[in-house]
């Protein structure tokens, strides 16, 4: 009774495991199918693919270091200061004074590292000043006392001098040109901070782009392991549904004997318990088919919810179809498709890039510098003085160089020695990558010819198993056999049954990672990736 209680929940679970089944959507997929999903829906694809488009931003960013920058300033100023008294004891007027100024500049960095300057300026200065002017300033009374008659004499003294006036004046001033250039001849003349970043940036894009493509190969690849572990575990079901099978019409001819007292109790319950545990295998089969489906759903899907009552049923049968396994042609393609190879040799060309430029920081500063342009200056008006920079009779020009260097160069020195050693170091990694793809396709080699062979050696042990199966009832249903023996052979078979499914879905599987350390999934599934 404890047995049939047993069994009895084990059947209500099942019914309730197959009741929710049935009542999801069934969509029928092709492997083709799947990937197609994976490739518009899945969400680390979506992640990566915008990858390159911040990289191309930033490539075009750092182009702006060679945007020139336009500035313009203009001003009024006003000044009014006093007369006074000079040195001399003479008047002078104040001075009033208008100053209108405009500026403008153009300033940038060339591709090879020369900075410049074109400005243009003009100023307009008016107001008035101190004149001078002859005429009488001053009188002055002068007196004395004589001794003999001691009476005071008095005579007028008029003192000749100059009068303050005020002068009204303007002044025009302009001038064009280039109002400097420095151009390195050393020190960041191979290579400067701008051009080092843009030649990262551009090494930054392919990477990025190669970051996408390796994402896009893991994904069909995880696709193709979730679909052929899905097909095993719904296949399994199949096997564990035909063990069950199996074990309850075992069960039910047994009881009979038992009742007709043609076979002993003992076997009647050796059956029994064949059955709860194939029931209790057919449950686990269902329980991992249903993890496999929300494996690949998770894959196919960046709206899960919207796959939470469908239940995928593959298209696709399992089948071993042999494959020409070549080991050096396989290397061949791991190496020239590789996208992690193909990244860490570009971090190699980005690190000689740093190098360089450490290197070129090893020189003192040597700049060549200079100016050039026109000047006008008129106390007409403004337009004589543009008059005079249109026919450009005032020219100037300068030309000269500068040179700086830090006594001892320790930081340059030993940034350049750390630049060197950082670039063996990448070139190691990229030689132990290299080992180690060679490696895993040797690897991927033989775990897929020993699947192909499980594939075949497992299917006659499946033919075997039932063979004997067979045989073992007929001899059962003779006398010539036991309950015991039958069992045995029916869990033999079931064994056999699901290590076939499992060693065809293990060689499909061994194929795609094959397929994924050659570098060749995309051209393996047709799938031309779209780099934007």
């Amino acid at each position: 009774m404890r047995l049939f209680g047993i069994l009895l929940v084990l059947a209500g679970a099942a019914h309730g495991v197959f009741g929710q089944t049935n009542a999801l959507e069934i969509r029928k997929l092709t492997l083709e199918d799947c990937i197609q999903a994976a490739l518009e829906h899945n969400l680390d694809v979506k992640i990566k693919r915008l990858n390159p488009d911040i990289s191309r931003s930033t490539l075009r960013a750092a182009y702006g270091a060679y945007d020139p920058s336009l500035s313009f300033s203009g001003g009024h100023d006003s000044s009014v200061s006093p007369g006074g008294i000079d040195a001399q004891g003479r008047l002078y007027s104040g001075t009033e004074m208008d100053i209108n100024t405009f500026n403008s500049s153009l300033n940038g960095m060339l591709p090879w590292g020369t900075t410049y300057t074109i400005g243009a300026q003009a100023s307009d200065a008016y107001g008035t000043q101190p004149g001078m002017a002859a005429g009488p300033a001053y009188v002055i009374t002068n007196s004395f006392v004589d001794i003999n008659s001691r009476q005071t004499i008095s005579f007028l003294s008029t003192n000749y001098s100059t009068v303050p006036t005020r002068n009204f004046f303007q002044s025009v001033n302009a001038g064009v040109g280039l109002a400097g250039f420095t151009q390195p001849l050393l020190k960041n003349f191979w290579i400067n901070n701008a051009g080092l970043q843009i030649l990262l940036d551009k090494k930054n894009l392919k990477i990025t782009e190669l970051d996408l493509r390796a994402q896009v190969m893991n994904t069909i690849t995880a696709v193709e392991q979730a679909y052929y572990n899905l097909i095993f575990s719904q296949e399994n079901i199949v096997v564990q549904e035909k063990a069950l099978q199996l074990a309850e019409q075992l069960l039910a001819e047994n009881r009979k004997r038992v009742q007709v007292g043609t076979l002993a109790p003992l076997d009647e319950k050796q059956a029994e318990s064949q059955a709860a545990s194939s029931r209790a295998d057919l449950l686990a089969a269902l329980g991992t088919e249903s993890t496999q489906q929300r494996v690949l759903k998770s894959l196919l899907s960046d709206e899960y919810s919207n796959w939470k009552d469908v239940s995928v049923r593959p298209v696709e049968q399992l089948a071993a179809i042999p494959q020409r396994f070549n080991l050096q042609e396989s290397w061949s393609k791991g190496i020239s498709l590789r996208p992690d190879l193909l990244e860490q040799k570009l971090a190699l060309e980005k690190q000689g890039y740093i190098v360089k430029f450490q290197k070129n920081q090893l020189f003192p500063e040597l700049d060549l510098v200079g100016t050039a342009g026109y000047n006008a200056s008129s106390t007409l008006s403004f337009d004589n003085a543009m008059t005079q920079l249109g026919a450009r009779d005032n020219p100037y020009w300068t030309i000269g160089g500068q040179i700086s260097f830090p006594l001892g160069n320790i930081n340059a020195r030993n940034t350049y020695k750390a630049a060197k050693l950082t670039k063996e170091q990448i070139a190691l990694q990229l030689k132990q990558l290299q080992q180690n793809i060679l490696i895993q396709i040797e690897d991927a080699i033989e775990t897929a010819k020993t699947a192909l062979q499980r594939a075949a050696a497992t299917r006659e042990a499946r033919i075997y198993a039932g063979a004997a199966l067979d045989a073992e009832q007929k001899k059962l249903e003779n006398g010539k056999s036991t309950s015991f023996q039958v069992l045995q052979l029916q869990r033999d078979l079931t064994t056999a049954r699901s290590t076939e499914i499992r060693a065809l879905a293990d060689y499909n599987i061994a194929l795609a990672n094959l397929a994924a350390n050659e570098g060749t999934t995309l051209d393996r599934r047709h799938v031309k990736l779209d780099v934007r």
